[in-house]
């Protein structure tokens, strides 16, 4: 039997099946499943469960409730009235919807007066000047009841809100209501005036269900007449007789809410909790409460302003996207076709317009980063797909992160030499399982619990020791101060999350972590810069360090010079900045870059004086290693025992450090722990950028505050939406992380590769790594030999300009000078020459005529040929003129943006 193996590309077409699954999925409900309910008013009003045993947290079918607040009540409602008549039920829900709006008004009727109970209520909440009327009329039969239905004007302003409830008191009394027969000729009476005085007799109309009580808890006499088989026929009959007076609502109608003038929140029947009740029939305000709220994001979910966060999905419309907006999403999604199809056509007559195109070679890229920003537009500005709520759960925290490190530890490698500290691959793999950690912690929503939050900010803490570190090792050992380093780091970090922030219409601080690394960039570099010729000086360079320090401290504790550049960007520049959420983010982790300059100073000190051949190097390692032990010891109980994240959050500046060198000690303490790393954890950390940012719209929904629901199975599927959400997710922020790479060398004018790469290079170095190596010559002169017969190569040893550390020193070349340097950047593709790019790789299959070779590479070159040889003699831009336009562009982006 002859033997079969796997295809390797085995897993890029589960992704993408994953994400055409997701797509056709969320338009098929979309389209056929929630036609006529769209905006999931329906859903909001009939459909829901409780996601936790606590009872906390509601989910509504499909959508997120918006948990109302005093200033939201009094932004829907300003100088409104709202008018609750009923019964004994209905004047409960009143006095906790009142309460909910201003929680200086009683949540609960008077309990001991039974006149005042039994009487009408006026309540007004000075915030917003609302009013609150509630008429006592069990039956709804009164006459005041009677002349509003009927249009008569003199019972006041024409309400928001107006909620009937009755049902029980016509089962508790049948011998003075009539009954159910008393009761269906109100009802006939009253859904027969209701539309005929729309629109004047309210904004929105609810008929509450007939609650259904407890019958267990009733007293005998209510349970002598109250049987849950009458109850569950007059709500039936009132869902029919609603479902007749239905016109039922598109996704072309105009109308962005449903049609039927009356609402009937069954879905309050289902809130109901058994120990939440005494008597059987009045339940807890906090029931109550959760009810109010459901009947809030009815009302007033399309009426609140629309802006980000969008986290009231439910009964509520996406805004109508500005034409500058769409304007952008237009030109990023059709960047690439346009380069395709109009490129050759400028190259040969409008020489000067073409030089702010990209060539050929980055026709892919930019089609993929173009579909991938319009994929998380799709995702989190349409109802495309379903947003729910998140919730915690320790088992299922526990239980991912668990599969996490086995997948991990079950992907580890090993290399038959030490590998050196901090190597490249370690670091990727550090950045991989704390990325994971932060993934999991955010689709949870964990940050409530602080014993989990507390370690999740040391994790940021690393990515920014790393930062400091990795940014401080290359100004150190290279002294390279030029405008090609800053644009490579700063382009390549910021460039989605500055795409992101004009699509979704949301802000650059918003991606806190993109701007939080280039911030400690720039100041890195000015720290390396300043006296640059004495940082070899380790006193000079020590002492400008903490000087560093010690001015940035000043300035962010001080508050009012940050609040001044924000006011000055946000009046000349229209940059609209909120300060003190700025400074709570650098100041949180205001002086762990500086622990990373420090330990990198350190290292390469201790290089230079050989202490590791020192006789005590091997006692002060075991004791360094005991004090990494004890120092993450300590870390876990201080940490637990704090009695919130808000005390702790005054505590991490200080002690981040500790975990953070312990675990670097403990981590590359022996040569085996130093050569093995995890190929899982590393391919994550690859893209850690991109996953930290696209979460915000594709795998976390309603910018991070809900779950992006991509199958139509429900709530009780979750765990089956996160598996396929999850395998896109990651497979498209590799993609676009390698997309980025290259849109970053195409802005900083790094040269091109040849269109079939030769084979691939390999050095192997003297301390047994071997690391891919290419030519440092121009992509015309590959393979060129110098005159001396000799070649001068860089190799990517050290880490990126995106803080990973590096080890320097460690190169040697024979047949040649060999240099040993840091990647631009360490997320940017910098292919050997030798290696077909990823999407040639992607296309690569067994029996190909040879290297390189791919279907691709051969339509390419039949297509692109001819205008890639026009295209050589008009390089483009230089970067300063790169730069200045695109600054320029997006200042007037800025003055032109709709407020």
């Amino acid at each position: 039997m002859a033997n079969t193996t796997a295809n390797p590309l085995w897993p890029h077409y589960a992704a993408v099946a994953a994400i055409a699954l997701a797509l056709v999925a969320g338009l098929f409900r979309f389209l056929v499943l929630d036609a006529l309910d769209p905006l999931k008013c329906s859903a909001l009003l009939t459909q829901g469960q409780w996601l936790d045993s606590k009872h906390k947290n509601w989910q509504p079918e499909g959508c997120m409730m918006h948990p109302y607040k005093p200033k939201d009540v009094s932004t829907c409602f300003p100088g409104r009235r709202i008018v609750f008549a009923g019964d004994s039920v209905t004047r409960s829900l009143f006095f906790a919807f009142a309460h909910l709006s201003d929680p200086s008004l009683p949540s609960e009727p008077p309990k001991d007066d039974y006149q005042k109970k039994h009487a009408d209520h006026n309540l007004h909440s000075p915030e917003g000047d609302i009013n609150f009327d509630f008429y006592w009329d069990p039956f709804l039969n009164s006459t005041r009841i009677k002349s509003m239905l009927h249009g008569d004007q003199t019972q006041g302003e024409k309400p928001a809100l107006l909620v009937l409830g009755s049902g029980l008191w016509y089962l508790r009394y049948p011998q003075d209501s009539g009954g159910l027969a008393g009761w269906e000729g109100m009802v006939d009476q009253t859904f027969a005036a209701i539309p005929q005085a729309l629109p004047g007799l309210a904004d929105r109309v609810v008929v509450l269900p007939v609650e259904e009580p407890v019958i267990s808890k009733l007293s005998p006499e209510r349970a002598a007449t109250i049987h849950l088989g009458d109850v569950d026929a007059m709500n039936s009959d009132l869902m029919h007789r609603v479902s007749r007076m239905s016109k039922g609502t598109s996704m072309w109608g105009p109308t962005p809410l449903p049609t039927y003038p009356i609402a009937i929140p069954t879905i309050l029947n289902k809130m109901l909790l058994e120990d939440q009740t005494q008597d059987g029939l009045h339940f807890s305000s906090f029931v109550l409460s959760q009810q109010a709220n459901v009947l809030y994001n009815f009302r007033c979910n399309e009426a609140l302003p629309k802006y980000y966060p969008f986290d009231k999905t439910c009964c509520n419309s996406y805004p109508q996207t500005p034409f500058v907006q769409l304007f952008i999403l237009v030109l990023i999604l059709a960047i690439g076709p346009f380069v395709r199809f109009v490129g050759p056509h400028l190259v040969a007559y409008k020489p000067t317009i073409a030089g702010f195109l990209p060539g050929n070679d980055y026709l892919i890229p930019l089609t993929i980063f173009g579909g991938v920003v319009g994929l998380n537009f799709l995702a989190d500005r349409t109802a495309i797909w379903m947003k729910e709520q998140k919730q915690f759960d320790p088992w299922v925290f526990t239980g991912l992160c668990v599969l996490s490190m086995v997948a991990g530890l079950a992907t580890m490698k090993g290399k038959d030499k030490d590998m050196g500290l901090l190597n490249r691959d370690q670091t990727d793999e550090w950045k991989g399982w704390m990325q994971l950690a932060i993934l999991i912690y955010h689709y949870l929503g964990a940050s409530k619990i602080s014993g989990i939050y507390n370690p999740i900010r040391v994790l940021v803490a690393s990515y920014l020791w790393m930062t400091g570190y990795g940014h401080f090792h290359f100004y150190y050992k290279k002294a390279d101060y030029g405008m090609l380093r800053i644009a490579q780091v700063m382009v390549r970090i910021n460039a989605l999350t500055i795409i992101l922030a004009y699509v979704m219409d949301t802000d650059y601080v918003f991606y806190y972590f993109a701007p939080l690394v280039s911030f400690w960039f720039v100041i890195i570099y000015g720290t390396m810069y300043i006296g640059h010729k004495y940082n070899e000086n380790t006193g000079f360079m020590f002492g400008k360090i903490l000087a560093s320090a010690a001015v940035l401290t000043y300035v962010f504790k001080s508050q009012w010079l940050i609040e001044f550049l924000f006011g000055i960007l946000n009046r000349f520049f229209a940059i609209r900045w909120e300060a003190r959420e700025w400074m709570f983010r650098v100041t949180l982790d205001l002086w762990i870059p500086y622990v990373g300059m420090l330990t990198a100073l350190a290292y390469i000190k201790a290089q230079q004086l050989n202490l590791t051949d020192h006789p005590r190097f091997p006692m002060a390692l075991r004791t360094t290693i005991g004090a990494s032990v004890a120092g993450l010891v300590w870390f876990f109980w201080f940490e637990l025992r704090q009695p919130d994240k808000f005390v702790y959050n005054g505590w991490h500046p200080y002690i981040s450090w500790i975990p953070v060198l312990s675990f670097i000690v403990l981590r590359n303490c022996t040569p085996y722990l130093r050569s093995v790393n995890s190929r899982a954890f590393a391919f994550v950390g690859r893209c850690s950028l991109e996953t930290f940012i696209m979460q915000y719209h594709f795998w976390l929904a309603a910018d991070t505050r809900g779950i992006l629901m991509v199958l139509p199975l429900g709530t009780a599927w979750r765990t089956l939406n996160m598996i396929v959400s999850t395998i896109g997710f990651i497979y498209v922020c590799h993609h676009v992380a390698e997309a980025t790479g290259w849109i970053t060398n195409w802005v900083c004018g790094t040269p091109r590769k040849a269109r079939i790469p030769p084979p691939a290079v390999q050095n192997t170095q003297a301390n047994g790594r071997t690391e891919e190596a290419i030519p440092l010559l121009p992509a015309d002169q590959i393979g060129a030999p110098k005159a001396n017969g000799s070649s001068k190569t860089v190799v990517f040893d050290a880490e990126a300009a995106n803080g990973g550390p590096s080890e320097p020193g460690s190169a040697s070349g024979t047949g040649g000078q060999t240099v040993v340097a840091p990647r631009p950047n360490g997320d940017v593709p910098q292919s050997p020459a030798g290696r077909p790019r990823w999407l040639e790789r992607l296309a690569e299959r067994p029996g190909s005529p040879g290297p390189g070779w791919s279907p691709y590479i051969a339509t390419r070159n039949r297509v692109f040929g001819a205008w890639e040889e026009a295209a050589a003699q008009n390089p483009g831009l230089n970067l300063t003129v790169k730069g200045t336009c695109i600054l320029v562009v997006l200042w007037i982006l800025n003055l032109v943006w709709p407020s």
